[in-house]
């Protein structure tokens, strides 16, 4: 979540005024950074993980999970003891890698944000000791939490805004900030930017935010499903009206408020590179990957005590905080609004940014809506023209949160109007310039994962996306399809079991120089410039060899639909995407596992670091093959197998707690009953 500023916020009819004045000072603070530090480089690779946990309180004797609303307590106590630890660290010169973890507070009042107390640096046996530091994390967080509270990494929390109660203490459905017919206020984190985000978004929308997920049909669920839980003869606020007007959906799950997207739970990864053109090139290769991993993270199957038809959070988040007019929404004529945009503030990647050789004008297909005074600003003062789209992009909405004592502010110093809105545009992937008067270099962040349940799951992915990077910039590798596929891709990824019955348009070749680029990736002839065994900082060497053949052709030719196990996996193809037919024109698309072997494989990797990073490739491999599950799927399969279920969809406050203890067991390295095989499959035991 990062730091939150003190102050006095205002509220909608209050921050109007100052939306323009936030616009243009952050403008002239991004322009400051950039003229700054457009050219400075870094020889090291920097990077952390941040892992969100819910804190659950067991009630065993009535069989109840719900989340306690004891962040500020718990919170308090880790800062406390994380002071304390800190002089300790610097009293003995602890190394770096092995200082405390820190915590930090998130939307919910349920929720702690946990990252390592150090960036992670380029050592291979950094990688191996994430999993340790998430480890630590988790025992740290869990000493400072009454007995029968636990931290968990679930995604989502099954019966959050159920009947009945859910939170402990137990709080009632209402409040003036979201104003929603099942969450009560008092489960917000009560900063002040939290409430007045949650109301400013409501009071700028016009209307609560209307989040409708499909319903899972199972044999006895009604046909047409109405959701008889919904109170439509509540009359507290004028909002009530909006789920009788229309808002809920027949056969849908309806969440009307911010907590039911942002009450969830991620895994993001951040990056610094080299320089600002290696952060371009890393922002665009990782795009298309998003929704690919979007759908093997996927972990959140039930909602509001319903089992769904979809697997992700995604567009759950992305409804909580759509703040756009009927106007923007197209609903209604322009005259109030300057645009009408086509997707939330809480959405996939609109354009690309890199003027990378491999970069094609057509990949940006889908119409970006822009604010062109903000382009003219940008490209006036030197910001090249796709990158001065992408701010002219995000620059189109309107700060949410304005507190009175930063109104004014010095733009040399000062980067809160620029984040301010650069913050709030929550995509997949984020581009992040350096703060001003920090050594910071420019960073890429990695965000459409969901949480998983173990610590294991969690440092898998974050250390193959970090060996991706590497396998990107030493292979030169070109990722790139039509953002309007990538978008599609959003689409499908979070559906129910994606990772099974979806396929996914991804690139075909994607070796930026094919004449020798893919035996050296498949071979791992290319080495890094030291031969380390201790490092892969320098897998960045190769990023500007020349390209050898320029793009050309119809990009609807450079592109097909895969199979999760063929991405992650391999598959051999013919270049117009035909099945192998023994014919001499097939050649192999390689997988990104084998990818990331044949990278490792280009390294002297000790035998323990490389056992454990095995591990973490085999997770990956043999879930997008189906051997294994995602969390969803294993979750849904638990639902529906519980003997309290009655193939209704709902799912109960026993279903709930039992799901619950399961999911504390599989964190501890247990399995529920033996049910956790196709899950993990035993991979942590051999290890």
């Amino acid at each position: 979540m990062g730091l939150l500023s003190l102050g006095t916020p205002l509220p909608w009819h209050e921050v109007e005024k100052y939306t323009d004045h936030v616009r243009q000072h952050g403008i002239q603070q991004f322009l400051y950074i950039w003229k700054t530090k457009k050219d400075i480089k870094s020889n090291n690779l920097l990077w952390g993980d941040e892992v969100e946990y819910m804190v659950v309180s067991c009630d065993d004797e009535h069989k109840r999970a719900l989340l306690s609303l004891r962040q500020a307590e718990i919170l308090k106590a880790l800062e406390e003891n994380e002071h304390k630890e800190r002089l300790i660290e610097e009293t003995n010169n602890v190394p770096l890698n092995q200082r405390i973890p820190s915590f930090h507070p998130e939307y919910g009042r349920y929720m702690l944000e946990a990252t390592p107390g150090t960036p992670y640096t380029a050592s291979l046996d950094e990688l191996v000791n994430v999993e340790k530091n998430m480890n630590k994390r988790r025992e740290i967080a869990k000493e400072h939490m009454l007995p029968q509270e636990v931290p968990l990494t679930l995604a989502s929390f099954p019966r959050l805004g159920a009947p009945g109660q859910f939170t402990d203490p137990y709080c009632p459905p209402t409040g003036p900030a979201s104003r929603s017919l099942f969450l009560p206020d008092e489960l917000i984190n009560p900063h002040a930017r939290f409430p007045t985000l949650t109301g400013n978004i409501r009071e700028r929308r016009g209307s609560k935010v209307a989040i409708n997920v499909p319903i899972f049909k199972d044999t006895n669920t009604p046909s047409p499903f109405i959701d008889r839980t919904i109170p439509l003869d509540r009359h507290i606020f004028p909002e009530d009206a909006n789920a009788r007007e229309g808002a809920a959906k027949p056969d849908h799950i309806y969440m009307d408020s911010m907590g039911f997207g942002m009450g969830c739970c991620c895994l993001q990864v951040t990056f610094q590179s080299t320089d600002i053109d290696e952060a371009r090139r890393l922002y665009d290769q990782l795009t298309p990957l998003c929704p690919i991993f979007l759908a093997l993270t996927a972990a959140s199957p039930a909602w509001r005590g319903f089992l769904s038809d979809q697997d992700c959070r995604w567009n759950v988040i992305a409804g909580s905080v759509d703040d756009r007019t009927e106007e923007e929404r197209g609903l209604k004529p322009l005259k109030n609004q300057r645009y009408v945009i086509p997707k939330s503030r809480y959405d996939s990647v609109d354009w690309y940014l890199s003027q990378s050789p491999e970069f094609r004008p057509e990949y940006n297909d889908v119409e970006l809506v822009i604010d062109p005074a903000i382009k003219k600003t940008l490209t006036d003062a030197g910001v090249d023209e796709q990158l001065a789209s992408h701010y002219a992009h995000l620059f189109i909405r309107d700060p949410i949160v304005v507190f009175s004592e930063l109104v004014d502010q010095d733009d040399t110093k000062s980067s809160d109007h620029f984040e301010n809105i650069q913050s709030t545009n929550w995509q997949t992937m984020r581009f992040k310039p350096p703060p001003p008067d920090t050594d910071i270099g420019w960073r890429v962040e990695f965000r459409p994962m969901e949480i998983q349940i173990t610590d294991f799951e969690n440092a898998a992915f974050s250390t193959f996306i970090v060996l991706l990077t590497r396998a990107i910039l030493s292979f030169r590798l070109n990722f790139y399809i039509p953002i309007s596929k990538v978008d599609e891709n959003m689409v499908r990824a979070q559906r129910r079991d994606a990772v099974l019955d979806e396929k996914f348009y991804f690139r075909k070749n994607i070796f930026a120089s094919p004449s020798h680029m893919h035996d050296e990736a498949m071979t791992g002839s290319e080495t890094s410039s030291e031969g380390s065994s201790e490092s892969f900082e320098s897998a960045e060497t190769n990023t500007s060899s020349p390209r050898k053949t320029a793009p050309s052709g119809k990009v609807e030719d450079e592109y097909a639909l895969f199979t999760m196990n063929e991405l992650i996996n391999g598959k051999k193809i013919h270049y117009d995407g035909a099945a192998d037919d023994g014919d001499n024109d097939v050649y192999e698309f390689p997988g990104l596992v084998p990818l990331v072997r044949s990278y490792l494989d280009s390294m002297a990797v000790d035998v323990s670091v490389r056992c454990r990073l095995n591990a973490y490739l085999d997770l990956l491999s043999r879930r997008a093959s189906g051997e294994l599950q995602t969390a969803a799927a294993w979750m849904r399969e638990f639902i529906r197998g519980h003997p309290d279920y009655k193939f209704d969809s709902v799912v109960s406050e026993e279903i709930n707690y039992d799901l619950v203890k399961a999911v504390e067991q599989l964190t501890k390295g247990e399995e529920w009953d033996g049910k956790g095989s196709k899950f993990l499959g035993g991979i942590r035991a051999s290890l």
